[in-house]
């Protein structure tokens, strides 16, 4: 994986421009912050955006992949301040959960999501290099 930065671009904070990679590709679809059981257990944002996270990593873990693959990540949110106003808490959620891994992302505040009490839907794709087996000379 290669992160995209082009010269004399100033460094983006907590998400790279662009990402190129080559290998395996995970969709995961947008996850909200519900339990395992489909059931909320905070209507913070914060605590939604956890466990989103959370079982983000848990949907990547079937593939035999982990938050070094993440490539793309799109954050659908229902309001941009709540968000904003959440940066710090966010953040360190986040760092918490993914590491110091930024992938490129969006974030879109949206009228209304699937689930009425999710305040944050994130979907993620990544990528798992392919391994070449080396050949064994005959």
């Amino acid at each position: 994986m290669r992160i995209l930065q082009p010269p004399g671009w100033p460094r983006p904070k907590g998400y790279a421009n662009g990402v190129a990679a080559r290998g395996v590709q995970v969709h995961v679809s947008g996850m909200v912050g519900w339990d395992a059981e489909g059931r909320f257990q905070t209507d913070d944002f914060v605590g939604q955006a956890r466990q989103a996270l959370a079982n983000i990593l848990a949907v990547l873990a079937e593939a035999g992949a982990g938050p070094q693959h993440i490539v793309r990540m799109t954050w659908y949110v229902l309001d941009k301040r709540e968000y904003l106003d959440a940066g710090a808490a966010l953040g360190a959620a986040y760092r918490d959960l993914i590491g110091r891994h930024y992938p490129a992302m969006s974030a879109v505040q949206v009228a209304g999501l699937m689930e009425d009490r999710a305040r944050v839907e994130i979907e993620v794709t990544a990528v798992i290099p392919q391994v070449i087996p080396q050949l064994s000379p005959d």
